[in-house]
């Protein structure tokens, strides 16, 4: 008799493993926020504290989440938000950086 497998609907197409992952949830989350704020915040040249400070925290974020994650899905979503940092922090590294007119 043949059992029928059981999947579960809220799984994603790239969760092979159909286990929660919720460290790895968290810091994909959260790099594509810092990722969408980096990039949207780096057209404006003002905020140019805000798009490098949180390029360069998305960039960090995303790299330890490459280091522990544990599916497809995770690690494409990593890059997203990875390549989204990285460019909001290039652009706002180039409109004064970090500590552009704070300090000195």
């Amino acid at each position: 008799m043949a059992h029928a497998v059981r999947r579960n609907p809220s799984a994603s197409l790239l969760n092979t493993d159909h286990r929660p992952h919720p460290l790895q949830d968290t810091l994909l989350a959260a790099t594509l926020v810092l990722g969408a704020i980096a990039i949207i915040s780096s057209i404006f040249d003002s905020l140019h504290l805000l798009s490098s400070w949180t390029g360069l925290i998305g960039i960090l974020t995303a790299a330890y989440g490459q280091f522990v994650s544990v599916t497809t899905r995770e690690r494409f979503g990593l890059i997203v938000g990875l390549v989204a940092s990285a460019v909001g922090f290039y652009i706002g590294m180039a409109h004064g950086g970090l500590f552009g007119g704070v300090l000195g």
